[in-house]
């Protein structure tokens, strides 16, 4: 203990040994010596900084009720001897906080202004730390370590070892609070591990105020030092002259100094003020009795010490209450630059006013801004349409986009490859938390699944091996995984499992109306058709009751028709349809084949319109599967998800609860301690509990799973029906995106084992905390729905396919069209014909006429007249009938032509 005794002015204790009685017995020593000398202490100026030394000190002063000034480290409650003092006390036992106890403070206020999630702050034997580990970032959302630099030695390759340490911690940010020495040395340290760069930000806090060193190739440092008062500095310059104040730091000289002085000047004042001798009643440490120690009353030093006029040395000590007063300088905060180990620049960034929580007064905030550490993380993904999708080379993204400050900013790498709804996930969380990041893909493509050894792979694995910071993706929050990893609050609705099936489709053929029958009927159709008209025509032909065999006796019928093989074939045609076949024949024997091809015709018709009704129908009387019961019920399709996934993953384990289950049942029904009441009890038909999931996962190894989605997709395009084939079980995002960009796929029944959508860090991740709020804010300005309207809703990949109720609703022209074609074709044949009967009729008329020679007249009229009844003649001879109406209609008037039938 070094005591030093200023007769009669005050005591003064500096460095104390460790031993607490020693300290004890050094201090009542001296104290004692002082008043058998007849020269007691007024005031005692306390300069121990922390530990048992100073705790030694504050307890021997209150407990004997002496004037102090104490320059002790601790803020308010932070000393524990003087933590409960009473009014009286508080007046006469003051502490003043010294300069390397505000210093720190600092550090609170860049964290707040740069808003640093993690941060290592690393100090030496400058400063007392002891007392800060929990206060100095209370109440701040930032992940930091306090630690001495080098672990408490000194040495290059310790602190070397304790920065790898610290980044292995994904510490970006680092505080040095120490003598400017120290600082070089971490900052060299720091250059050979490559510490510097837009990664990482370096800031040094300290009393010195000299230049900052550093051999490093390129580094940019904050650099925050004191700075006297402008009002000041002659006066310091004055104490360096006259009184030879050269101690370093000049801080820590200026602020003892000043209060040193300001002590004597109060207590000089005091002493004019106050009796002392009736005010002041000293008790020897042998004297003093626990059970009534001496008390002060109306000794109020601390009033003299606040209206002490001393002109600052540095800047002004301000006397408040204990773990307040301290004094009221300001550092300067500086950017420096350093190139290959030469600061190159310093700019001036802003201030800092020492105390507790004053903020950082900048000049530029976008200085401040652009030093600090660009936080880059390492994002680990797997691509799942649409929320992680390949960018294609068309799809050339913007090169800047909008952050939420409204500024311009670069577009990340991530952008660069990727694309999709967790992207822009990313993104909208970037712009309010700040931070940049790169994306790879999982190396097995997988979202992480726990084998039977308890090892992990996929995104999981990656960050339980810290090879990742963030897994993104559409990654489902499963009870297994959060045992190992944190999940964020989920940024989509619960997604479950469902079933992928080929989409039915109806055959169509424009000529299905003739596919009701088949061929051969169709043939015999034919063949009945010609040898019926066969039969009609001979029947007609030879029989003697027929019209053209007996035309006398059907003279006076209105309706008379001859058939000839033409009329016949024409009949039966006719008789098929609504419009009839028109007159019957005569004889009766060709009106019972008549009726014979009326009645088969009937038949016919009848069959193939029941038929054509049927056949157009059949597909909407399949019954559909519709829910995962009904697709266990079959054995027609085939299904199964693919193999390492999470829909594998339940039935899996779905198949082993049923397992144990059942053994558990069989345990008990088979146990032979139970009483007869007990085995009542369990002597059930059936089974408590179904194999449903152990039929269907033995059904899933026999159908052998998918090794990928791709290759599941193929199976089910594959499938000959949609009541034939595959059907594959996976996520329901997965189908759902899979039907909206394919028309020839569809999504069978509800989701079954539903778990929401999140955002995975590593376990004990701060990042979890900010993503937490950076989601409830984006939930809250409905920018989550917004990107799922993006993403699904408008998606440019998404195909606009025709709706299977429309396809139900009756027959379409795909399945009835050649009926139309049938049309056209009988038009055309109409044309071809009507073609023909005009060139028959051209040719026979051409044939009929002879020509008229220029020199015989009358032979051409002859020869008119020769040609006109050799046409009257064939009329007759054909049609009897016909050739008397003629000549009826021609009878020769007055003076008129006159013909005659041969």
């Amino acid at each position: 203990m070094l005591l030093l005794y200023f007769a009669p002015l005050l005591l003064y204790v500096g460095e104390v040994t460790s031993e607490t009685s020693k300290n004890m017995n050094i201090l009542c020593k001296e104290y004692n010596d002082s008043l058998l000398e007849g020269k007691p202490p007024h005031v005692v100026i306390d300069t121990t900084l922390t530990g048992s030394a100073s705790e030694t000190v504050k307890y021997f002063t209150s407990a004997l009720a002496l004037p102090t000034v104490s320059a002790s480290y601790g803020q308010e409650g932070d000393i524990r001897q003087w933590r409960d003092l009473d009014e009286e006390k508080q007046k006469y036992l003051i502490q003043v906080m010294p300069p390397g106890d505000l210093i720190p403070e600092v550090v609170r206020s860049l964290v707040l202004m740069q808003n640093i999630s993690s941060a290592a702050i690393l100090y030496d034997d400058s400063v007392v730390m002891s007392h800060k580990y929990k206060s100095l970032l209370q109440n701040v959302p930032t992940r930091h370590v306090i630690s001495p630099v080098g672990g408490g030695q000194l040495k290059t390759q310790s602190i070397f070892e304790q920065l790898n340490r610290l980044r292995e911690l994904d510490i970006a940010d680092f505080f040095v609070v120490s003598r400017l020495d120290t600082a070089k040395m971490v900052l060299d340290a720091a250059n050979t591990n490559k510490l510097f760069g837009r990664k990482f930000a370096w800031h040094v806090v300290s009393k010195e105020s000299g230049p900052l060193k550093c051999s490093c190739a390129n580094a940019t440092v904050l650099y925050v030092k004191p700075e006297p008062e402008q009002g000041s500095r002659l006066r310091l310059s004055d104490l360096k002259t006259t009184f030879g104040l050269t101690a370093d730091p000049e801080l820590d000289a200026a602020f003892y100094f000043d209060l040193f002085l300001r002590t004597i000047t109060a207590t000089d004042a005091m002493l004019q003020d106050v009796d002392w001798d009736a005010t002041m009643k000293y008790v020897s440490c042998d004297d003093y009795d626990e059970n009534s120690p001496p008390i002060r009353k109306n000794l109020d030093f601390k009033k003299y010490l606040k209206e002490a006029e001393v002109t600052p040395s540095y800047a002004p000590i301000m006397i408040e209450s204990n773990g307040k007063s301290s004094m009221e300088f300001s550092m300067k905060v500086e950017k420096v630059s350093i190139v290959n180990s030469m600061a190159v620049s310093a700019e001036d960034i802003g201030s800092w006013k020492a105390g507790i929580d004053h903020p950082l007064k900048v000049k530029n905030t976008q200085s401040l801004t652009n030093f600090s550490s660009v936080t880059v993380y390492r994002i680990v993904t797997v691509v799942q349409h649409p929320f992680v999708m390949l960018r294609e080379e068309g799809d050339a993204p913007m090169e800047t986009r909008k952050s939420g400050s409204g500024k311009d900013e670069q577009m990340t790498p991530g952008q660069s490859k990727y694309k999709g709804y967790c992207i822009d996930l990313i993104e909208e969380i970037r712009a309010i938390v700040g931070f940049e990041y790169e994306i790879y893909e999982a190396p097995d493509k997988k979202f992480g699944f726990m084998d039977e050894q308890g090892q992990w792979n996929g995104m999981v694995k990656e960050l339980v091996e810290k090879r990742a910071d963030i897994a993104l993706s559409s990654m489902a929050v499963m009870a297994e995984r959060e045992n190992v990893i944190d999940f964020t609050v989920p940024y989509y609705d619960q997604v479950g499992i469902t079933i992928l099936m080929k989409r039915p489709q109806s055959e169509t053929s424009l000529f299905k109306f003739l596919t009701v029958l088949e061929k051969d009927v169709w043939l015999c159709i034919l063949a009945a058709y010609f040898f019926t008209s066969f039969l009609m025509w001979v029947f007609d032909r030879w029989s003697p009751y027929s019209y053209q065999n007996n035309k006398d006796k059907y003279k006076d019928d209105e309706e008379k028709r001859e058939f000839d093989l033409k009329e016949c074939l024409w009949f039966c045609m006719t008789s098929l349809t609504p419009q009839g076949g028109g007159e019957a024949p005569k004889n009766l024997s060709g009106r019972l084949v008549a009726a014979t091809w009326w009645l088969f015709g009937f038949i016919i018709i009848a069959s193939y319109t029941a038929n054509l009704a049927a056949f157009l129908t059949v597909s909407r009387l399949d019954t559909p599967i519709e829910s995962l019961d009904d697709l266990s019920k079959q054995y027609k399709i085939q299904y199964a998800p693919v193999n390492g996934t999470s829909a594998m993953t339940y039935f899996q384990r779905m198949a082993d609860i049923e397992d144990r289950f059942y053994e558990i049942w069989k345990e008990m029904s088979l146990n032979d301690s139970l009483s007869d009441v007990e085995r009542a009890k369990l002597a059930v038909w059936d089974y408590p509990v179904s194999d449903k999931y152990t039929k269907m996962w033995q059904a899933m190894q026999e159908a052998s799973l998918p090794s990928s989605t791709a290759e599941a997709i193929s199976r089910v395009r594959s499938s000959k029906s949609s009541n034939e084939g595959f059907a594959f079980l996976g996520d329901a995002t997965d189908i759902r995106y899979l039907t909206m960009t394919n028309c020839d796929l569809q999504m069978v029944g509800e989701e079954f084992s539903r778990k929401p959508y999140a955002i995975a860090v590593q376990q004990g991740s701060p990042l979890k905390d900010q993503f937490n709020s950076a989601i409830l804010q984006l939930l809250n300005k409905r920018k989550l729905e917004k990107l799922k309207e993006l993403w699904w809703n408008q998606n440019p990949e998404r195909k606009s396919c025709e709706k299977q109720d429309e396809q139900s609703e009756g027959i379409s022209v795909q399945n009835i069209g050649g009926v139309f074609i049938v049309i056209f074709v009988g038009i055309g044949l109409a044309c071809v014909t009507l073609a023909f009967e005009y060139w028959w009729y051209r040719r026979k008329k051409g044939e009929d006429i002879v020509e008229e020679k220029p020199e015989d007249t009358g032979s051409r009229k002859k020869g008119r007249r020769s040609i006109g009844e050799a046409r009257r003649r064939r009329r007759t001879r054909v049609d009897p009938q016909w050739a008397r109406a003629v000549a009826a209609e021609h009878r020769p008037s007055e003076g008129g032509p006159s013909f005659r039938l041969e």
